[in-house]
């Protein structure tokens, strides 16, 4: 059993899709979990269906979704860092990574879970991955902790592999509909066309609902 999961992505909504139903496989076994989220993701295209939203009231709408999907995946430990969606990159990558080994060293997990850098398709997604690995080198080896990387672009498989870690989350599927669907600004108008796919049996949503990939990121490269 995990001692303490530290999950750590750029965006509200980057959650929901790829791992709310292992975060929720944690939380309902008791297990304490910290989410720093690096920006409120102001620059988000959608603005809701019919909008709702402009670009000066999307940032407080998009934190009200964050903190409702939170609530709904049982995480007590919201950790937004207030930096700038889209910008990450251009940021002063030490003293990201410096906050960030803060953290990890204040709560000690024994899991971290991030995006790949690399092969995690955005610039933000990329380069919170990679600041997350140069936090964690930064501690003694015996000191650091397991570290799984969500990665999706196209092709990363032929370059680093099949996943090692799947988890079965079927138990979990209708729970992450809903926090996918807290994050209405982003997910109205597919929300309605997922579920009903899945209630449909469609192969590729149901593989997305009920099953979640990760790597198991080679700290020592």
């Amino acid at each position: 059993m995990e001692r303490h999961i530290l999950v750590v992505f750029p965006h509200p909504d980057d959650e929901a899709f790829g791992v709310a139903g292992t975060i929720l496989s944690y939380t309902s076994a008791g297990t304490p979990v910290t989410y720093i989220c690096l920006t409120l993701g102001e620059m988000g295209r959608n603005m809701g269906r019919p909008l709702f939203a402009d670009r000066e009231t999307l940032p407080e709408i998009r934190k009200k979704e964050l903190l409702e999907a939170c609530k709904l995946l049982g995480i007590k430990d919201l950790r937004p860092f207030g930096m700038r969606d889209k910008m990450i990159e251009f940021t002063d990558q030490q003293l990201l990574i410096q906050r960030l080994y803060n953290t990890i060293i204040e709560i000690k997990p024994s899991l971290i879970i991030t995006f790949y850098p690399g092969y995690a398709v955005h610039p933000d997604h990329d380069a919170t991955g990679a600041a997350v690995i140069q936090a964690v080198k930064r501690l003694p080896v015996e000191e650091q902790p397991v570290v799984h990387a969500v990665a999706f672009s196209e092709g990363c498989e032929a370059v680093i592999g099949e996943p090692d870690i799947i988890i079965d989350i079927k138990e979990f599927a209708d729970k992450k509909l809903k926090v996918i669907e807290a994050h209405q600004s982003q997910t109205a108008g597919m929300i309605e066309a997922m579920k009903e796919h899945y209630e449909n049996g469609d192969e590729e949503v149901k593989e997305r609902l009920t099953k979640e990939r990760f790597w198991t990121y080679p700290i020592e490269e």
